[in-house]
C-alpha cells in the first residue's frame, strides 16, 4: 500500500490553507503515516492530531478529505486494473489449488488401511469459477490390489448475482468395492449462497441428473436422477477451518414421468478439519460416508472412510 504516497503530497498541497496554523511536527507525523501506507495508523494519527491541536480541526480535516479522495481513486484505478487482466487472461491462467496426501481407515465393504492423494483446482473470474478435482485412494498388499476408488469432478459455475448461481458438473467414479467399474454423472442447475461472509460460506445446489453405472459383473444402467449439493465451510480462527462437503443424487426408475418412484438414492458426506502449520501447508483429518440404497449383490450400502493427510495449497 506505500503507492497511496504517490498523489498525497500534491492534494495535500492544494488543501491546506494559505495561512496555515498546523505546527511542522504535526504535518510531519500525519505524512508520515500516509507514506507508510497503514490506513488504520492514518487514523489514529488523525484523530491524535485533532485532540492536540483542536484549533486546526478545519485544516486537518481537509488532509483527511484529500487523503480519502486519493485512496477512492487508487482502488478505483487498482479494482479496473485487477478486472481487465483477469478478462484478458487465458485459459491457463490465475488457476489456484492444492495437493494432498496421506492414508485412510475404511469400514464397510472393506476395512482396511492405505492411501490417499487428491488435487483440487480453481479458477476465479469476473463471473465464471470452475473446479476440478481428482482424487484416489489405494492399497495393494502381497501382489493384491484390496482398494482401487477414483474420482474425478468438473464443475464449472456462473454468478448470476451475488446470491444466486448456475452450475454444470460432470464426474467419474470407479469403485469395484462397491460393485461398479465406471459410474458417469452430468448434472446442471440453480445455486444459492445462503451465507457469504468472512467466517462463514454457505450454498445449496441443486438440478437434474443423469447417471451411467458401469457394475463388475458386465451390467449396465442409465437413470435419469436429480441431484443436491450442499457445500458449507466456517473459518474458526486464522488458522482452523471446519468443511462440510454433501451430494445426493435420487435415480429414477427409468422413465422421466417416474420421478416419486426411485431405485437407488446415492449420498456423499464428508465433513473435515484442517489446521493451518504454515502460509501453504495444512494438516487436514476427514470423515467421509458413502451411501448407496440399492447397492449390487455382494455390496454393503455405506462405506466410511477417515483420512488423515496433509496439504500443499499453491
Amino acid at each position: 500500500m506505500r503507492k497511496s504516497w504517490i498523489f498525497a503530497a500534491p492534494l495535500m498541497a492544494c488543501a491546506t490553507p494559505a495561512a496555515a496554523e498546523l505546527p511542522e511536527a504535526a504535518r510531519a507525523m500525519i505524512e508520515a503515516a500516509i507514506a507508510n501506507g497503514d490506513a488504520e495508523a492514518v487514523e489514529a494519527v488523525l484523530a491524535a492530531a485533532r485532540t492536540a491541536f483542536p484549533a486546526d480541526v478545519a485544516e486537518i480535516e481537509m488532509i483527511e478529505q484529500a487523503y480519502a479522495e486519493e485512496q477512492a481513486l487508487l482502488a478505483t484505478s487498482q479494482a479496473a486494473a485487477e478486472e481487465e487482466a483477469i478478462r484478458s487472461a487465458g485459459p491457463f491462467d490465475n488457476w489456484s489449488g492444492e495437493g494432498q496426501i496421506g492414508g485412510f481407515q475404511s469400514s464397510g465393504n472393506s476395512d482396511e488401511i492405505g492411501t490417499t492423494a487428491a488435487l483440487q483446482l480453481t479458477r476465479e473470474g469476473i463471473d465464471w469459477e470452475h473446479r476440478l478435482r481428482l482424487s484416489v485412494d489405494y492399497r495393494r498388499s502381497d501382489g493384491v490390489t484390496s482398494r482401487e476408488q477414483f474420482l474425478g469432478r468438473y464443475e464449472p459455475r456462473y454468478q448470476i448475482n451475488d446470491r444466486l448461481f448456475t452450475y454444470g458438473l460432470v464426474q467419474f467414479e470407479r469403485d469395484k468395492l462397491q460393485g461398479y467399474s465406471a459410474r458417469y454423472v452430468a448434472s446442471g442447475g440453480l445455486g444459492y449462497r445462503v451465507i457469504d461472509t468472512d467466517a462463514i460460506d454457505l450454498s445449496i445446489k441443486a438440478g437434474p441428473a443423469y447417471r451411467i453405472t458401469h457394475f463388475i459383473d458386465g451390467g449396465k444402467n442409465s437413470r435419469l436422477a436429480g441431484l443436491l449439493g450442499l457445500d458449507f465451510d466456517w473459518r474458526l480462527s486464522d488458522s482452523l477451518k471446519l468443511t462440510q462437503d454433501a451430494n445426493a443424487t435420487a435415480e429414477t426408475g427409468g422413465e422421466a414421468v417416474v420421478i416419486v418412484d426411485g431405485s437407488n438414492t446415492s449420498l456423499s458426506v464428508i465433513t473435515g478439519l484442517e489446521a493451518g502449520l504454515s502460509d501453504s501447508l495444512t494438516a487436514r483429518v476427514s470423515y467421509s460416508v458413502e451411501y448407496d440404497s440399492n447397492p449390487p449383490d455382494g455390496s454393503v450400502s455405506t462405506d466410511t472412510l477417515t483420512r488423515f493427510t496433509l496439504i500443499y495449497g499453491f
